[in-house]
């Protein structure tokens, strides 16, 4: 048998996803842009990290040669090499990379790099496999595992010192040792056999979402389906588990708590609930003129700028329709340099472009309030105005979060991306997926955290306008939603007036 780490560790997860890896790569689903920004990400941060041991030599990897890359390792550990990158075994059938290797007396310390903030359970898993290869070849002393410090503000030249914090996990790694031959020997066994019959479980997302998600779950039912029940606390796998796999299904009895409860009883009646006194409660708090607002916010795992900490929100742009009372509808934005610190700017344009008076509409405020508190920590000579907008939000989710206004296509969700087309379902000026290359604000966040490395102006200049395109469309939608939500108001009391 021959397994890489990575396939072991899928293993220890699934042997039905290890099954499949081996004999049915043809099912995989497709990586998403979030898996290979993930990838990214774990490069560079991989790449930096082994400045904390200069001077090492690395095995350059070479897919069609493995046994290559094996016998440099090898040779460089037999000339004395005291630190090695990406030194790479194969032993006991295990291909193992062990990301730096650092030569501590007669022996040697392996050091696995990982872009979270924490050392995980699935590190020491992927530590330990290496520990099982490596042990078998060479001598070792200590494990560790080098990961983020999330509280580290990057203070002018980044220091990697800092940035980085070292877990020793060697006495866990032994620990499990025991536990290894008789995992791989149960995968060996499992491998030479058909398919495990394994259902589809917790297991499938913890502690990486597996990539035959659509194969093993093809039996559960694309829309209306039990896992599509919101704020259910886990009970959706109780009714799987009891053979409930559609929304129509689920008992009568069955309880789940006000809001699933809600989301059924409206999907089976598909009845629209409207509470107009509640909606006209919320309207009654909104002031002209109306600034309805939208940031977008960027992360880096390695700080670019000053006073910049690890995976922090960074906002490079914003969206401002303003409504006045006379009916007419303005729209301002902001997008930020890609090469520089865009908080600034940023701050400086908003103070000037949001009216002095009236209400800052966002959906799901605390977003943008969270933002704003940041940004009046960095820019501390402004930070009194721009906090004084804080006590001007008003939150646009409201309505719908507190079911004042429930559709049974929400299906007990409010997001904006699941109101929106609701609301107006052949509206292609309101319609995300017309858009160009940013349909959605994970699109915008991984886009604009690496345009700086973009050498392609004409590309640079396309990209810059599908963000603005998407943002934009952020505020406009809150316009649209707002103006819904008092039409509803004007036809129930121009009905009222007819009833009269």
């Amino acid at each position: 048998m021959r397994l890489s780490k990575s396939q072991y560790i899928r293993g220890l997860q699934c042997h039905k996803s290890l099954w499949l890896y081996k004999n049915n790569q043809e099912l995989r689903d497709i990586p998403s842009n979030k898996t290979e920004s993930s990838f990214n990400t774990g490069y560079d941060v991989e790449k930096l990290a082994k400045e904390l041991f200069p001077n090492g030599v690395e095995i350059e990897f070479v897919s069609n040669d493995f046994n290559g890359m094996i016998e440099k390792t090898k040779e460089l550990i037999a000339n004395g090499t005291q630190v090695i990158y990406e030194a790479t075994f194969k032993e006991d059938g295990i291909f193992a990379m062990a990301d730096i290797l650092v030569k501590n007396g007669t022996a040697w310390d392996i050091y696995e790099v990982k872009a979270s903030t924490y050392t995980k359970e699935y590190h020491i898993n992927d530590t330990s496999i290496q520990w099982y290869a490596l042990s078998k070849a060479i001598n070792l002393n200590r494990a560790y595992v080098v990961h983020i410090n999330n509280k580290y503000v990057r203070d002018s030249e980044l220091n990697i010192k800092e940035l980085f914090l070292i877990d020793d996990i060697t006495d866990i790694v032994l620990e499990k040792q025991d536990e290894i031959e008789p995992q791989l020997l149960e995968m060996e066994e499992m491998l030479q056999n058909d398919i495990p019959s394994i259902d589809i479980g917790k297991h499938c997302s913890d502690p990486y979402g597996c990539d035959f998600h659509s194969h093993c779950w093809k039996h559960i039912p694309k829309q209306n389906s039990v896992f599509d029940i919101s704020y259910a606390m886990g009970k959706q796998w109780k009714l799987y588990y009891q053979g409930i796999v559609a929304i129509d299904d689920v008992p009568e009895d069955f309880h789940l708590g006000k809001n699933a409860s809600l989301q059924i009883q409206h999907h089976r009646s598909q009845e629209i609930k409207i509470d107009k006194p509640k909606i006209q409660e919320f309207l009654d708090t909104i002031e002209y003129p109306i600034n309805f607002f939208d940031f977008e916010t960027f992360q880096n795992a390695i700080p670019r700028f000053d006073n910049q900490r690890p995976y922090a929100q960074m906002p490079f742009q914003y969206s401002l329709h303003i409504l006045h009372e006379d009916g007419t509808l303005e729209h301002k934005e902001f997008l930020g340099d890609e090469n520089s610190d865009p908080r600034r700017a940023l701050s400086e344009q908003m103070l000037k472009e949001i009216t002095p008076t009236g209400s800052i509409i966002a959906f799901n405020q605390s977003f943008e309030i969270t933002q704003i508190k940041n940004l009046a920590l960095v820019c501390s000579d402004i930070s009194d105005e721009l906090l004084a907008l804080n006590e001007r939000f008003i939150d646009l989710a409201h309505p719908f979060q507190y079911k004042h206004y429930y559709h049974p296509k929400f299906n007990g969700k409010y997001s904006i991306k699941v109101v929106l087309p609701t609301l107006f379902p052949d509206d292609d000026e309101l319609d995300y997926k017309k858009l160009g290359s940013i349909q959605n604000g994970g699109d915008a966040m991984d886009t604009f955290a690496n345009l700086h490395l973009l050498k392609d102006k004409s590309q640079l200049a396309d990209i810059k306008k599908d963000l603005l395109a998407y943002c934009h469309l952020d505020t406009l939608a809150m316009v649209r939603i707002w103006e819904k939500l008092q039409n509803i108001m004007t036809d129930s009391l121009m009905s009222n007036k007819l009833q009269l």
